[in-house]
């Protein structure tokens, strides 16, 4: 279901809010928009799509800062077509942004990537791709993953300004190794220019991270996924996301990347201020089990994971609506703490928190109405019913 609508009334509903917590009442949009939140209902005009929430929860859409295909499509395929598919067919897991992922690959393969997505225009009732998250190559081969060997390459400055410019701007996010970065000068261009560094496929320890952290290092890539974990005498990457403040760390929650009692030991050590949610998922989401590829490499995907040849973890098929679900169902989590790790935290770190994230006034009309065990029932991208479930 997609279809414009100048104004959608939701009435009956538990709305959560950025300033005020929960409030029962109502929301109005207009265009693409939050115009208004009431604690009563009000009469909408005449052409307001309206939408009762009885028994509902109105949250703020999901931001997948990391995901690399869905649907058939993979952002390295380079096409319109590619991202308009990924944008059609993530409000069915009430994804309403995201970041278009690259992978380690042949620099004119991440080129026409960059610059696809700089050409790319914004599609009404589907998610909207608000910047790059570039992953790799600046990358640690032993700690590599499902990233090609052959294309890695040491911290360039002016390879990164090269793509940056073929990108329109568009790189919020870099994933890089930042023992590769001895000066920190690599780190700190990237940091003063306004992108999110992230350490990830990376072999530093606890005191390389922390190192890092003066140059501008402020995120961690799928936390426990091709870094250290924690050693009684090196506590590691993982180890440096429960001690260090500054830095927030995404999570890939299907259960697989990281089991169910990792993730409620991270989350009672981290907590949901720090933690993003994200699917890193590859081509194969949404489609049957089979035979794919993922950065030119033959992956195999069976029912709940996708797999290089060497068995290989490669990306995921996880949907966001899934890994929400997995992480309210720990101990100690609310739907609070869902929103914060799948819409506030993200919007903060992308520098987006003024229009994305969160429900006010005035921020897009990004959202979702999610029953108590977040079950999706429908899905608003910029002021349009993109998704409309059971």
């Amino acid at each position: 279901m997609s279809r414009l609508e100048s104004s959608v009334y939701i009435k009956n509903a538990s709305i959560y809010t950025d300033e005020d917590g929960v409030v029962n009442g109502s929301l109005l949009t207009e265009g693409t928009k939050i115009k208004a939140v009431h604690t009563k209902e009000i009469v909408p005009t005449e052409e307001a799509v309206v939408i009762d929430g009885q028994g509902l929860n109105l949250i703020p859409g999901f931001i997948d800062g990391h995901i690399h295909g869905a649907a058939g499509a993979d952002v390295m395929d380079g096409t319109e077509k590619a991202l308009d598919t990924m944008a059609g067919a993530l409000p069915a897991e009430g994804t309403t942004s995201f970041l278009a992922t690259t992978i380690t690959q042949a620099s004119e393969s991440i080129d026409k990537a960059l610059e696809n997505v700089a050409d790319y225009q914004l599609k009404p009732g589907k998610a909207d791709v608000i910047g790059v998250h570039l992953e790799g190559p600046f990358i640690e081969p032993s700690k590599k993953g499902a990233q090609p060997l052959e294309h890695i390459l040491e911290p360039d400055i002016g390879r990164f300004k090269k793509w940056q410019q073929l990108s329109g701007d568009s790189i919020k996010t870099i994933t890089m190794a930042p023992e590769h970065d001895e000066t920190g000068e690599f780190i700190e261009y990237l940091h003063d220019s306004g992108v999110n560094v992230s350490g990830g496929h990376t072999d530093a320890g606890f005191e390389a991270i922390k190192k890092a952290i003066p140059h501008g290092l402020r995120q961690l890539t799928h936390l426990c996924n091709a870094m250290n974990g924690i050693h009684h005498r090196d506590i590691g990457a993982v180890g440096a996301a429960f001690q260090l403040e500054d830095l927030r760390a995404e999570l890939i929650a299907d259960g697989i990347h990281v089991s169910p009692e990792m993730l409620q030991l991270i989350f009672s050590n981290v907590g949901s201020e720090r933690l993003i949610l994200i699917t890193d998922a590859m081509r194969a989401k949404c489609l049957q089990a089979g035979n794919y590829e993922l950065g030119g490499q033959p992956v195999t995907v069976t029912e709940d994971r996708a797999l290089l040849g060497n068995g290989t973890l490669a990306g995921s098929i996880l949907k966001m609506s899934e890994g929400a679900r997995q992480m309210l169902q720990l101990k100690d989590t609310s739907i609070h703490n869902v929103v914060q790790m799948t819409s506030e935290n993200p919007a903060k770190q992308l520098g987006v928190f003024d229009r994305k994230g969160s429900i006010k006034p005035g921020k897009d009309a990004d959202l979702l109405l999610v029953d108590d065990a977040l079950n999706l029932k429908y899905t608003i991208c910029r002021g349009v019913v993109a998704y409309q479930g059971r």
